[in-house]
């Protein structure tokens, strides 16, 4: 069997061609389905003017369908539709419909439009008003909206965010230091969405979060993360110079800091995608995408992200609930340091997967050193305090040479991804179910904690599914190339092939039910 693995799209009057046809019982509409494409039966509507027309559809395949997430009937290659269209010499005749890929891809609901001319039986198809684009393009920025909102739910927000939300307490400046924050999410999304183009045209494969690839950018993470923690648990006093190491940025009174706990958020973010965030990232990054509309979808996403707090800030009567100031600030700050702490052993976890044992062990010497040096400078020791920053600056780059690459994933049961396998197993006739995470996807790792158990396991088995892991916690083209051919820009992304080469894209949000329900054979 072959699969043909493409991150190019059809134009959707490309992949569905519809032409009216007269026959002797009346009109029918002759669909053309391009292959690997795919329309829905209950997303038909016909309508001749106001009259919305009753049609006898035929019957067509019954698919795990991941984006209604139950069983629905689709149409393949080709059908035909009859209708009862206007007696009248002429008709005008509305079609709404809507259409997937079987990679991944769905386009918005869309519409045609024919003239019949009953007389002659003959049919033109006419322009489509030009309010529908407008209207799915509002659809994707709803759904940018609502999935930066939820991104606030996710663990790698929620430690800067409860900061933020202690500095309003006791402040009368509310809106300005909000929409600081909110300017420094909103930016930081425009930042990495030019990143990403410009790195795609120059050619390289990459994807949202594609900076948690890099371990550089890991290590800065974990110091600073470290450092904020440390301050919020009282244990030093950060002053002069070192204040610049992320505690100024983000703790600093004026407005400036507000800006900076915006930029540090969206960072950590970054590699976490929340329901309905994928699809708009998906469309903001298709090919033929215009870079203004790209742009757009981004800053939507970003303030949906910190909605949260321009919320909060305008419902003053929520925050003077709160006691004065006082004592029990403190109490909650210390518990705040708890998120942070819990984070940087995430990225130190993260770092163990691309890097090794060996090279987190020698870049923790270097943590202490960093303490060391803190410690004896506010004590006035500066030689002491820059020696010990040299040996941590050392130790970092022992770590690097230590670096070792990950060993292959193979348990006996997850085998690593590569196209040779999944095309190799696909033309024997067996079923494939992909999991493409990483170690730095908080989603992921909840999937596989909750959904990925014995009775998960027990079943692929007894199908013979080969499993296969893409792990993207380490930059991969072969992993990044299988995102984008169907239609994602980051993990998690879960791929059923049955075993007769059907494909079924699985929700990002699992449950081990719903899991065992979508990859049973039939």
């Amino acid at each position: 069997m072959n699969i043909a693995i493409t991150t190019d799209f059809l134009p959707v009057e490309k992949a569905y061609v519809a032409q009216p046809v007269w026959r002797d019982d009346g009109w029918s509409i002759d669909w053309q389905i391009a292959d690997g494409y795919y329309l829905y039966r209950h997303m038909f509507s016909f309508k001749n003017g106001n009259k919305t027309l009753q049609i006898q559809y035929p019957q067509g395949v019954v698919i795990d369908d991941a984006v209604f997430d139950t069983k629905l009937e689709v149409y393949y290659q080709q059908v035909s539709i009859p209708i009862t269209a206007d007696t009248n010499p002429s008709a005008l005749l509305r079609v709404d419909f809507q259409g997937c890929a079987d990679a991944g891809l769905c386009y918005p609901p869309t519409t045609y439009w024919f003239e019949l001319d009953n007389t002659n039986q003959v049919a033109q198809a006419v322009a489509a008003p030009v309010e529908s684009p407008e209207l799915n393009f509002l659809m994707v920025l709803f759904m940018a909206l609502l999935g930066g909102l939820i991104l606030n739910t996710m663990p790698c927000v929620f430690p800067i965010l409860s900061i933020k939300v202690m500095s309003l307490i006791g402040k009368q400046n509310h809106l300005g230091h909000s929409w600081s924050y909110t300017a420094g999410v909103v930016l930081s999304f425009i930042v990495l969405a030019i990143l990403v183009l410009m790195l795609k045209a120059a050619g390289h494969l990459v994807g949202w979060g594609f900076h948690l690839q890099s371990p550089l950018v890991i290590v800065a993470l974990i110091f600073l993360f470290l450092l904020m923690g440390l301050s919020f648990s009282g244990w030093f006093e950060f002053g002069g110079r070192f204040s610049h190491l992320g505690h100024k940025l983000t703790q600093k009174q004026g407005y400036a800091g507000s800006f900076y706990s915006g930029v540090l958020a969206t960072i950590v973010a970054s590699p976490c995608t929340a329901p309905f965030m994928g699809t708009a990232i998906g469309y903001a990054l298709l090919a033929n995408q215009s870079v203004g509309v790209t742009l757009l979808i981004f800053a939507v996403l970003g303030f949906g992200m910190a909605l949260p707090l321009l919320w909060l800030s305008y419902c003053p009567n929520l925050l003077n609930r709160l006691p004065a100031p006082g004592q029990w600030m403190q109490t909650c700050q210390r518990l705040l340091a708890l998120p942070l702490y819990f984070t940087v052993a995430w990225l130190l976890w993260v770092l163990v997967q691309q890097s090794g044992i060996v090279a987190v062990l020698i870049l923790m010497v270097g943590l202490l050193l960093l303490l060391a040096a803190i410690w004896l400078w506010n004590r006035q020791a500066k030689i002491l305090a820059i020696i010990s920053a040299a040996l941590m600056v050392l130790s970092l780059l022992i770590a690097l040479f230590f670096a070792q690459a990950k060993a292959p994933i193979s348990d006996g049961f997850w085998q690593p991804y590569s196209k040779q396998k999944l095309e190799q197993a696909l033309a024997n006739n067996r079923s494939v179910f992909i999991n493409a995470t990483a170690a730095w996807c908080i989603t992921c790792l909840v999937n596989e904690r909750v959904a990925f158990g014995t009775k998960f396991e027990q079943q692929l088995k007894q199908q013979n599914t080969l499993a296969l892991k893409a792990d993207w916690t380490d930059y991969d083209p072969a992993i990044t190339k299988l995102l984008e051919a169907n239609g994602r820009t980051s993990v998690p992304l879960y791929l059923f092939y049955s075993n007769e080469g059907k494909l079924t894209l699985l929700p990002q949000i699992l449950t081990e039910q719903r899991l065992l329900n979508l990859t049973q054979s039939p």
